[in-house]
């Protein structure tokens, strides 16, 4: 079991150290002097420098003490959301949070904590384990950057699980969305718009009625799609001659993301046409998607921990990305696993203690599940 004053220590030296995505640097050496302490093998890679960031990923591995064991690896980042800068703590009711004018950092700080403690409570116990391989990723909130800019070469696991959702504690989101992104440049004619507005040709009308046009927000069950940023014009008397429009699309579904991409591609280009405009539409895989089933291996060893600590399994599908994302593209079995904190990038973001000591009791059992039940395929 794990040590439930440890883990409420770790989390509270880890969300005092502020680590918004790119800076890194304080909390990537707490974590490489912790791992080391616990006898892993630890490096950091270049990731980094190809990010423009203070720090690189951190890869560790300690050998295991079994034969036959399945190798596991743990991910979590160690970049936040912001605001973070002057964390004032509050903990009350058995709840750690904020005041309330800065996020708390749970997401993923918690995830962290549960990760070293239960590993910690496992080494300290002598009990068998395998290979364990850790990855705690740099700037994870702004596009999964550590995760893509990762050797992949590394991860020596056969398994992986990323401790990186809310609730339910030991939840298993078996599967994710495959995410693209849309960028749109509406070109049009500038005029006076005073003077001569018959001779303009609006690229801010284009793009309006084009969006007003379009199925966004949910689709379906498997399918989102959203415009989120609109930029461009010159003056207000300035008939705007060139306007740019970001969006995105999701979909567990490949062949409905396609048509989503596709349906919003055509609102931008038919409507620009109608009104004498150009719409140039540029496309781009942010990552891609994964599913897996009850009956994977993967899902089976998460089930196993969680009735290993008495929690019955729960699985879920995902409308985000995660690091699991890349690692699934990458060819690594990868599954994400609920933390328990609640309103993640919210000023009124907490967790329960309880919950927190549940989920490190959970990445300890993953660890002994990996060890005793190694032919679960």
């Amino acid at each position: 079991m794990a040590n439930k004053n440890r883990v409420i220590n770790l989390f509270l030296d880890l969300v005092r150290i502020n680590s918004p995505s790119g800076q890194e640097r304080e909390i990537a050496d707490y974590l490489k002097a912790k791992l080391s302490d616990l006898g892993f093998r630890v490096e950091e890679d270049n990731a980094g420098s190809k990010i423009n960031g203070s720090a690189g990923n951190i890869i560790a591995f300690k050998e295991g003490n079994t034969v036959n064991a399945r190798a596991i690896f743990f991910c979590c980042h160690m970049d936040t959301v912001e605001p973070t800068d002057k964390l004032n703590l509050i903990i009350e009711d058995d709840v750690i949070k904020s005041d309330g004018t800065t996020i708390l950092g749970a997401d993923d700080k918690a995830g962290i904590a549960a990760v070293i403690e239960g590993i910690e409570s496992v080494l300290e116990s002598g009990e068998p384990h395998g290979d364990i391989q850790v990855l705690f990723d740099v700037s994870e909130e702004i596009g999964l950057l550590g995760a893509k800019a990762l050797d992949i070469s590394k991860i020596k696991a056969d398994l992986g699980y990323v401790f990186d959702t809310h609730k339910p504690v030991a939840g298993i989101t078996l599967s994710a969305p495959t995410h693209e992104v849309i960028t749109v440049e509406i070109q049009g004619i500038a005029a006076h718009a005073g003077i001569a507005p018959e001779k303009g040709v609006s690229a801010i009308v284009a793009a309006s009625k084009a969006i007003a046009r379009m199925k966004l927000g949910r689709i379906d069950e498997e399918t989102t799609a959203n415009v989120g940023i609109i930029s461009g014009g010159k003056a207000r008397n300035i008939i705007p001659d060139r306007v740019t429009v970001k969006g995105e699309a999701r979909s567990r579904n490949e062949s409905k993301l396609t048509a989503q991409v596709e349906h919003m591609k055509q609102m931008f280009e038919e409507e620009a046409a109608k009104i004498g405009a150009k719409a140039v539409v540029e496309t781009a895989r942010e990552y891609t998607g994964f599913r897996w089933t009850e009956n994977d291996e993967v899902v089976k060893l998460a089930a196993e921990a969680s009735r290993r600590i008495g929690i019955e399994p729960s699985y879920h599908d995902g409308g985000g990305g995660s690091d699991a994302n890349i690692f699934n593209s990458a060819g690594i079995p990868c599954v994400v696993i609920g933390v328990g904190y609640e309103n993640p990038h919210a000023t009124n973001e907490f967790i329960n203690i309880g919950d927190l000591s549940k989920a490190a009791d959970y990445a300890a059992a993953l660890v002994q599940t990996a060890a005793c039940n190694p032919n679960l395929k």
